[in-house]
């Protein structure tokens, strides 16, 4: 298996992961006396939850694109440098959004720069692909 595979592996499982905080911060939410009764009003629950189910929506607005991208890189042949750097580096940019965004550390202009770093490796993927072509 390619690096690049390897990555978008553990970028999956990080994304199949994404809804324990969320779902971790509703069934711990005081205020209510069962949080599976309805779903939850997102503006009604504490900042922290808030910002991990967005950190959760963000990773895969990106995921989703960059997945795409390594499977088309892998049936093409088109592995590189460039695609084993940009995956990594990817990973691990959207391992510090989620952290900095549900831990409320990753402010302007983090999260924004974090953000379009992410967005960077994936332009770099679809380059990869035409390269490849």
């Amino acid at each position: 298996m390619s690096t690049e595979l390897g990555i978008l592996t553990c970028l999956m499982i990080l994304a199949a992961s994404m809804w324990i905080p969320y779902v971790v911060g509703i069934s711990s939410d005081p205020s209510k006396e069962d949080a599976f009764d309805s779903p939850a009003d997102i503006k009604r629950l504490r900042p922290w939850v808030q910002r991990a189910h967005r950190a959760h929506l963000n990773l895969l607005e990106q995921a989703i694109p960059f997945a795409i991208l390594v499977l088309i890189i892998d049936r093409v042949g088109g592995y590189s440098s460039l695609t084993y750097w940009a995956a990594i580096d990817f990973f691990w940019i959207r391992v510090a959004h989620a952290l900095g965004m549900i831990s409320g550390y990753a402010k302007t202009p983090l999260r924004p720069i974090l953000f379009t770093a992410g967005w960077i490796c994936t332009l770099l993927m679809a380059y990869a692909v035409f390269s490849a072509a």
